[in-house]
């Protein structure tokens, strides 16, 4: 059972994000009382009541949202796991509607991983757009993406990370290696050679990890990611916001009240100086100066060992809720002024 307080108060960057009507959301989170397993008034009933309506009226998009809502931060029992399966049919009802939007599978050693592309085509391979959300949201919340394919003139493959939706790959420091594996997946139908990343939160860690190995990653777009700090502190973990401790434990195995064991995965996962001051690409990164996940030093580690970096700061919490149309803005200025090499580092 999570903390309904914490809930409500990092849901709103991503309600906000995807555009969900204020009324609406603000609607279910004031009639959400508890997060006790398909009780009245609970997390997942609400949210996925309000899903069900919408469904019903035609809604499909809105539908699939507030389906990924009831699920957050993660399926721990029938409730969420009802929501999980309701947002993945709605999102295939509303995908039929949408001509382009593919599934991308791609098998791996330890697992598979699903993603959502557009505009893959192999007579006419475009640069790829690669997206990828943190710990918490699965690849339905930012799928609508792929319809911008054309509009940027690029390819897009939207996926998630591993333990998070259907990607069963275990959550580890090797990660990243799932990111290549999906451009290799899409190499005959997109100019892999000119990938650009816009990997928010833990899937900026393993962006900025890839990025040191595969010359094909031309610049990458973050915002609120771990990167060096947040590993090593153990007294930064044990003040960490409960849901963002649960989370973690339950995609790296450990147990959720055992800061210890989780310390102790997470130690080796840092970036280190050596990885970041070989990296020869753009890496944009917004921070939140009132972070209450990502210490202040990890943005402070990338200025100091990132030759090419741009930093953007909101004097705001994570994910900026208070600053989400002008993250927005930022996020798409700078990975189009990568892309046609007009970025000013």
């Amino acid at each position: 059972m999570n903390d309904v307080a914490e809930l409500k108060e990092f849901v709103l960057v991503h309600a906000r994000a995807l555009q969900l009507p204020t009324e609406l959301y603000e609607g279910v989170l004031d009639r959400i009382t508890n997060d006790e397993d398909g009780a009245p008034g609970s997390w997942a009933v609400e949210w996925s009541a309000t899903a069900t309506a919408l469904a019903g009226a035609g809604r499909l998009l809105p539908a699939c949202l507030c389906s990924a809502m009831a699920r957050f931060p993660f399926v721990d029992g029938p409730a969420r796991r009802s929501a999980y399966e309701h947002a993945l049919s709605v999102f295939d009802r509303w995908r039929g509607e949408q001509p382009g939007v593919e599934p991308v599978r791609v098998k791996l050693s330890g697992g598979e991983l699903v993603c959502w592309a557009g505009g893959l085509s192999a007579d006419e391979p475009k640069p790829l757009l690669l997206v990828t959300g943190g710990i918490v949201s699965i690849k339905e919340q930012w799928a609508p993406v792929v319809l911008q394919a054309a509009q940027l003139g690029m390819a897009i493959v939207v996926t998630e990370l591993p333990g998070v939706g259907e990607n069963t790959l275990p959550y580890d420091r090797e990660s990243w290696r799932m990111l290549p594996a999906v451009l290799d997946a899409v190499a005959e139908r997109a100019d892999v050679s000119r990938t650009y990343a816009l990997a928010n939160s833990f899937g900026g860690h393993l962006a900025l990890r890839w990025a040191g190995h595969d010359a094909r990653l031309r610049g990458v777009v973050t915002s609120g990611a771990p990167v060096s700090v947040f590993f090593t502190d153990r007294s930064w973990q044990r003040r960490l916001p409960r849901v963002t401790r649960d989370t973690l434990a339950r995609l790296t195995g450990t147990e959720p009240d055992d800061g210890v064991a989780l310390g102790e995965v997470l130690a080796d996962w840092a970036l280190s100086p050596r990885e970041l001051t070989a990296l020869d690409i753009p890496v944009c990164y917004s921070a939140s100066l009132r972070d209450e996940i990502i210490p202040g030093g990890d943005p402070a580690f990338l200025r100091q060992h990132v030759r090419r970096l741009i930093l953007n700061e909101f004097d705001d919490v994570h994910g900026a809720p208070g600053h989400v149309q002008q993250t927005v803005e930022w996020t798409f200025g700078s990975l189009l002024a990568m892309r046609d090499g007009t970025l000013s580092v």
